[in-house]
């Protein structure tokens, strides 16, 4: 079956390639925290993120969507540099910016919810809400580290104007 759905598709091939990025920071963010408790929570969600993509591509190639060699290059590049870069900036940015990452993930699969809806496909519901639902976890984590922070009202105030 083929989909009629633009930005459905592109979703997919977006979210696919935006999973590795994400797990590429998590060896960085992992790798650059002290604490082994931070380290093995980080590399669980590392974890996740690696299986996200595997549930994604599992949906694109019962479509016949192509992975996007574009988005491929593009968030492995992000990736990287993210996961390097968490050597440098210290521990608070890698907790705040993972946090925002994760929020934006949660929307991200309960659109694609929608958009099945709209062409009259309920199947993927029960895994897209389940990776929603793990996402909404991960920004929880995340977010939950830097809570009592004093940079985070600066950070939040910089980045959309939140507090």
């Amino acid at each position: 079956m083929k989909l009629a759905h633009k930005e459905l598709i592109d979703l997919l091939k977006k979210a696919y390639s935006a999973e590795k990025a994400a797990a590429f920071a998590y060896q960085g963010h992992a790798g650059s925290v002290k604490d082994k408790a931070e380290k093995i929570a980080i590399k669980q969600i590392e974890d996740d993120e690696w299986n996200h993509r595997k549930e994604v591509l599992h949906i694109m190639q019962q479509y016949n969507i192509p992975v996007s060699k574009y988005y491929e290059f593009r968030f492995h590049v992000i990736g990287k540099v993210i996961s390097g870069s968490c050597y440098v900036i210290g521990w608070f940015m890698p907790f705040y910016f993972a946090g925002r990452l994760e929020s934006g993930n949660v929307c991200e699969y309960f659109r694609m919810m929608q958009y099945f809806h709209e062409i009259g496909i309920v199947e993927h519901n029960q895994m897209l809400y389940d990776m929603g639902i793990k996402e909404k976890e991960h920004e929880i984590y995340f977010l939950g580290k830097i809570k009592n922070k004093r940079l985070l009202p600066f950070l939040r105030s910089c980045f959309h104007g939140r507090k």
